[in-house]
């Protein structure tokens, strides 16, 4: 099961997109990743077509169809009747010329095998006793029937479906040949390899494109119509009932398409709502001609459903119809392993999600499930993840960064582009005087501060770091760094209060100031001191020279 649609991990961007759209949300998340849950998927290919990164991709038996032919032994197609809205303007003539350059023995319609079973349709409506009878066509219909709806299976035709029909039919005539189904689905690859012998491979319509393609093949469109083939009508709503009789007695025609439709008619036939009715069902809306790998985007669903109309028979192909035990098919039941928990359970994870009263249960669905309570069950089962819950995430970050911004010692003031303030902490409005953030979040910053540096920043880009500033209404001096977030088109201030630091290194400036000038005085009055000393030693000196001079002159002249 889980062969049919892989993951590429590196593409996956965990945006539960698939989760979202997947009907039986039959994806588990881990580590970030998306992982396809084999036993629950019912292969409708919604992941496939929805992921926007193209995470998931069918797995191709390309090679092992390349392998047949080259072996030697005939390969014949039976080509799904939904090929003419894939393949715009031709017809099975176009389409058997251009497949058969690949090597292939021969083409065939799978519309042939669509008449067979459209005929046992209307024979088991006349001749069984069936109450309720769903079509089996679908294989993703029967899938969600055997994993989900398993007390809906009595009412499952127990019938095989046209590809196995048509390619039974294809080994029934040729020796030794090998049948490849080509059409515009993921579940007919799981149908082919889970009842072995009866289809040998399964491409896609866009495989063979771009095997065509590899090839320089060109189909060559040519207009084609043909009275029989009213069973090319089968990959369109409606399209099964539209072949039948219709004239089973007392019974009710009916067509339903889209996984969520049948599942709501599946609860109401267990439900012994409804009685004696055919129900038609296709997994896909708008039947085989919306399916996943219409090429992905080629799908338009009018346009389409036009498109196989037209080419499709007023008359049955003549086909040799097989009797009826010749076309039985058993469905079996496949036994679901997920665990059920308990209501304290449950209650225990949604608190752990911040869900404590059911008003706080969103149910917004951004994690893929419907509702809080699905989500719940599945992060028991394995898988979800908590963190899967949007509104958790965003009230964690929020609260996380509420609490690094609250109790930030610094100054925080966040602008928008208009320079209007859109958030500010304690510590800013302990800053400019403010006694509540409602004074003026959503108001121009120039109420309380100067605009100049924030315009700056804006205009320029250029950022503002450590830039100390005296605010003067204030009488405080901050460090101040403004910076610009491009990507959420905000500004952010960062004011750090040196009020204290500043007056501080300003009183230590002063006493310094006053040191020095203390200092100075005290040599001035030193030198001063220095020299009356020296003045009043100088005169003395000289006196004493004079009076030495005279005495040694005295005794000289004796």
């Amino acid at each position: 099961m889980a062969n049919c649609l892989t993951l590429k991990k590196s593409n996956c961007t965990n945006c539960y997109k698939c989760i979202r759209y997947c009907p039986v949300k039959s994806i588990r998340f881990s580590g970030n990743q998306a992982y396809i849950i084999g036993n629950e998927c019912i292969l409708c290919g919604q992941c496939f077509v929805v992921c926007p990164q193209n995470a998931k991709e069918v797995s191709s038996e390309l090679e092992k169809v390349k392998v047949f032919i080259q072996s030697g032994v005939p390969v014949v197609v039976s080509l799904a009747p939904s090929f003419v809205a894939n393949y715009d303007g031709a017809g099975i003539n176009a389409m058997r010329t251009a497949i058969k350059k690949l090597g292939f023995y021969d083409v065939e319609e799978t519309a042939q095998g669509a008449t067979v079973v459209k005929n046992e349709y209307d024979r088991m409506l006349r001749e069984d006793d069936r109450d309720v009878l769903i079509s089996s066509c679908c294989h993703s219909v029967n899938l969600l029937i055997q994993k989900h709806y398993p007390q809906a299976l009595e009412f499952l035709a127990d019938v095989v479906s046209p590809m196995q029909a048509h390619c039974q039919d294809i080994k029934n005539r040729i020796p030794q040949v090998k049948t490849v189904f080509i059409g515009p689905c993921v579940a007919k690859k799981d149908e082919a390899e889970h009842y072995e012998g009866i289809v040998d491979a399964v491409l896609t319509f866009e495989e063979l494109t771009n095997w065509l393609k590899d090839e320089n093949i060109e189909i060559i469109r040519e207009e084609e119509k043909q009275d029989t083939g009213k069973a090319r009508l089968f990959p369109t709503t409606g399209g099964i009932l539209k072949t039948m009789a219709q004239n089973a007695e007392g019974y009710t025609y009916m067509a339903i398409d889209g996984v969520e439709n049948c599942k709501q008619a599946l609860r109401d036939i267990i439900d012994g709502k409804v009685h004696k009715c055919f129900i038609e069902m296709s997994a896909c809306v708008g039947s085989c001609v919306g399916g996943p790998v219409m090429e992905k985007y080629h799908h338009s669903s009018l346009k389409d459903t036009i498109a196989v109309n037209n080419f499709a028979g007023k008359k049955d192909f003549e086909v040799a119809q097989p009797k009826p035990d010749a076309m039985k098919k058993n469905f079996e039941y496949i036994e679901q392993r997920t665990l059920k928990p308990s209501e304290m359970e449950i209650m225990s994870i949604l608190r752990q999600m911040g869900k404590f009263k059911p008003s706080q249960e969103l149910n917004c669905g951004s994690c893929g499930y419907n509702t809080c309570r699905e989500k719940a069950i599945a992060i028991f089962q394995g898988k979800a993840e908590i963190s899967m819950c949007l509104p958790y995430l965003k009230d964690k970050a929020e609260s996380f960064s509420d609490n690094i911004v609250k109790n930030s010692p610094n100054g925080l003031i966040v602008l928008n582009d208009k320079l209007e303030v859109q958030q500010i902490n304690e510590a800013a409005m302990k800053i400019i005087n403010i006694r509540n953030a409602r004074d003026i979040l959503g108001d121009q910053v120039i109420r309380v501060l100067d605009p100049a540096p924030f315009m700056k920043v804006l205009t320029t880009g250029q950022q503002i770091r450590n830039e100390r500033v005296y605010l003067a209404e204030y009488k405080r001096y901050v460090d101040q760094t403004i910076v610009m977030d491009r990507d959420s088109n905000l500004i952010i201030a960062i004011m750090i209060d040196i009020t204290d630091e500043e007056l501080q290194r300003k009183r230590k400036e002063t006493i310094s100031r006053q040191t020095v000038e203390i200092a100075d005085q005290v040599v001035d009055k030193q030198m001063r001191i220095v020299q009356e000393i020296a003045y009043l030693l100088g005169e003395t000196a000289a006196e004493t020279k004079i009076a030495l001079s005279k005495l040694k002159e005295s005794i000289s002249n004796e």
